[in-house]
């Protein structure tokens, strides 16, 4: 069980997403782990990194939402406004915005959406209407939070598009 150990607002700025999308047809035993492997072992998040990151923002992402009605997941990066996709790679662009965090800390820190979207509601934050409007992303290998782990443990935000 994860527990949210804290939420905060960001501000965003205009930026892209890169990366690859997948549908339920690609997960294995309920979650799309195998696909993170898959970008790790083909270079993928390396390709995108050499695009230029956002200023503390080197994060690898798991981006969630629907498309005509149906689950979709995607896994890329965020980089700069109107940065040129490399072949194979699809995008979305999302401007300037604010970002509910809800950082969650447990054995098992995945698939908490609903319980982190329903807390950023209590604390006042109004989602965006948008078809991707949350995603994944592991803090930064320097933040506090990530330090003293217990064995199995993991450190995750779930991030949704405010205003």
């Amino acid at each position: 069980m994860a527990e949210i150990i804290k939420t905060h607002k960001e501000t965003v700025p205009a930026m892209r997403f890169i990366g690859k999308k997948y549908g339920n047809e690609d997960r294995v035993e309920g979650h799309f782990g195998a696909k993170w492997g898959e970008w790790f072992e083909n270079g993928w998040f390396a390709q995108l990194e050499e695009l230029g990151t956002l200023e503390n923002w080197g994060h690898y992402i798991g981006l969630m939402g629907h498309e005509d009605g149906v689950f979709k997941y995607w896994v890329g990066m965020f980089v700069p406004a109107e940065t040129n996709v490399p072949e194979g790679f699809s995008h979305m662009d999302y401007p300037a915005c604010g970002l509910g965090v809800c950082r969650l800390r447990g054995k098992k820190v995945w698939g908490n959406e609903p319980m982190c979207c329903d807390r950023l509601q209590q604390e006042g934050h109004e989602m965006l209407d948008r078809e991707f409007i949350c995603f994944e992303r592991e803090p930064m290998c320097d933040d506090p939070d990530v330090t003293g782990l217990a064995e199995g443990e993991a450190i995750l935000d779930i991030c949704f598009f405010v205003k």
